[in-house]
C-alpha cells in the first residue's frame, strides 16, 4: 500500500518548513531502512512542502503505523526536528488517496500560487533522487510517472498554468510597487541553479538590464557567460551587495549568505533604499538585513501572504482532470492486484486439463479430444477471466479472489490479497 506523509503550507508553518527542508536527501534511505516491510521511498521538498511517500508491503492495518513511524524517525535523524514539533503540523493519506494527492500536487493545485509550474520539475527531481539512492519501489515508479503525466494533462487541457503565476513572477511583481525604472535597477543575483534562471527570466521581462550574478559555490562566472550578464567573485560580493538597488537570492545553500554584517562591510548607504528578496528554502538572507536603514525584506513568507486567489474556473478544470487520472491510476493498481488470482486459476484448469489429455492419449486417442479439451477450456476461461478484471475496476478484487478459495480451493499469494484489502480499508 502506498501513504504519504505531509506537511505543508496549509498546515504548518515558515519557520518548521524551512528546518524540514534541510539535509533531506538522508529521509528516504533512511525510511527504507526501517523495517523489511517498507518497499520504497521518495522524499519531495520544496520551499513550501514536506512530503514523504512509502510504499509498504504489509496488511493495511500494520502498515499505516509502520510507514508512519518510518518516516517520522527518518525526518528527526537527518532534520533534527522531532515527531513532537510535527505534531499537528502534518497529516498522513494512504491507500488511492495518495495518488489524487500527489497528481494535485504535481499539477500545481496545492501550491501557495495555485498553477504555478515549478512544482512540476521538483516532483520529477525528486523521483530521480530516489532512484540514485535506490529507494524507489515499482509501485512508486510507476505512481509519480503517472504524476507528470497527469500534470501534462492538466497544463494541456486547462488554463491553469495561465491563471497561476511562480514564485519567482508572483516576488517581481511584489517588488514592482516599489520600483519606478527597472531599467536603472543595479541587480545582484545570488545563486545559479533552476529557480536563478527562471528569476533572470523574470527580471529581463520586467526590464532589468544591470544583473550581476554571485555563486557561493563559484559556478557564478559558468552562469555570467552563458547568460550574458556581470559576474561578481567573492572578494567583491560585500561591495556589490551594499552597491545593488536590487538583491535576489535564491541557492540551496544551508547557511545565509546576506546579513547585515555585509552589507556594512561593502559600505552600503543608508540614504539610499534598497530591496531584498529571499527565495531560498533554508532561507538564504539573515532577517537581520530589515534592521539595516533602507532595507526591505521580501522573503518566503512574506511572499505567500499576497498568493492572489485561485482562478475556480481553471481549478475546478484541473481537479476533473486529475480526479479522472486518479482514477485510471486506481484501476490499473487492482487489475495488477488481481492478476495473481487469474493466474492461478488458469493454471488450475491447465493442470486439469493436462491430466485429462494424458490419460486420453494413454488410451490410444488420435489427437480430436485433446483439441476439443483445448478449445473447450479456452471458452470456459474467457468469461471468468474477463469478469476479474472488470470487478478489479470497480474496486471488488477481493470477491473475485474469496471466490477462487471458496470454489476452487485456490490459495492467492497474501501480497496480492494484502494489496486488495489495503485500497478497501481506505
Amino acid at each position: 500500500m502506498l501513504l504519504c506523509v505531509t506537511a505543508s503550507h496549509k498546515t504548518a508553518g515558515f519557520e518548521l518548513l524551512e528546518r524540514l527542508s534541510v539535509h533531506t536527501r538522508d529521509v528516504a534511505p533512511l525510511i527504507a531502512e526501517h523495517h523489511d516491510c517498507v518497499q520504497g521511498a521518495v522524499v519531495l521538498s520544496t520551499c513550501n512542502r514536506f512530503e514523504a511517500y512509502v510504499d509498504m508491503d504489509e496488511p493495511v492495518t500494520a502498515a499505516a503505523a509502520i510507514g508512519v513511524e518510518a518516516a517520522l524517525l527518518a525526518i528527526e535523524e537527518a532534520t533534527g526536528v522531532s515527531a513532537t514539533e510535527l505534531e499537528g503540523s502534518y497529516r498522513v493519506v494512504q491507500g488511492d488517496a495518495v495518488a489524487m494527492h500527489l497528481f494535485a500536487v504535481a499539477s500545481g493545485l496545492e501550491s501557495v500560487v495555485v498553477g504555478e509550474g515549478e512544482i512540476a520539475g521538483q516532483v520529477r527531481r525528486a523521483l530521480g533522487q530516489a532512484r540514485k539512492a535506490g529507494t524507489t519501489s515499482t509501485e512508486l515508479e510507476r505512481l509519480f510517472q503517472r504524476a507528470s503525466e497527469a500534470q501534462r494533462s492538466v497544463k494541456n487541457a486547462t488554463a491553469l498554468g495561465r491563471a497561476g503565476r511562480s514564485l519567482v513572477r508572483l516576488a517581481l511583481d511584489l517588488a514592482d510597487s516599489r520600483i519606478a525604472d527597472w531599467a536603472a535597477l543595479r541587480v545582484l543575483l545570488v545563486g545559479t541553479g533552476s529557480y536563478a534562471a527562471a528569476t533572470l527570466a523574470a527580471l529581463r521581462d520586467h526590464g532589468a538590464v544591470d544583473i550581476s550574478v554571485h555563486s557561493p559555490s563559484g559556478r557564478g562566472e559558468k552562469f555570467a557567460l552563458k547568460h550574458g550578464i556581470g559576474h561578481t567573485p567573492a572578494d567583491d560580493f560585500a561591495a556589490t551587495a551594499a552597491r545593488a538597488d536590487l538583491i535576489i537570492t535564491c541557492t540551496s545553500v544551508e547557511q545565509p549568505v546576506v546579513d547585515a554584517a555585509l552589507l556594512h562591510a561593502g559600505g552600503i548607504d543608508a540614504d539610499t533604499r534598497r530591496l531584498v528578496i529571499d527565495l531560498g528554502l533554508p532561507r538564504n538572507v539573515d532577517p537581520d538585513v530589515a534592521t539595516v536603514p533602507g532595507v526591505t525584506l521580501l522573503d518566503l513568507e512574506t511572499i505567500r501572504l499576497h498568493a492572489p486567489l485561485e482562478e475556480l474556473q481553471a481549478t475546478d478544470a484541473a481537479r476533473a482532470v486529475v480526479t479522472e487520472a486518479a482514477r485510471r491510476f486506481t484501476i490499473v493498481g487492482d487489475s495488477r492486484a488481481v492478476t495473481p488470482g487469474v493466474v492461478a486459476m488458469r493454471e488450475h484448469v491447465f493442470s486439469l486439463m493436462e491430466a485429462e489429455i494424458a490419460r486420453a492419449r494413454a488410451r490410444g486417442d488420435d489427437g480430436r479430444t485433446e483439441q476439443s479439451l483445448r478449445h473447450l477450456v479456452g471458452v470456459l476461461l474467457h468469461t471468468p477471466t474477463a469478469r476479474a478484471h472488470e470487478l478489479a475496476a470497480e474496486g471488488r478484487a477481493d470477491e473475485y479472489l474469496s471466490a477462487l478459495s471458496t470454489l476452487f480451493g485456490i490459495e492467492v499469494p497474501d501480497a496480492a490479497r494484502s494489496a486488495g484489502d489495503a485500497r478497501d480499508a481506505v
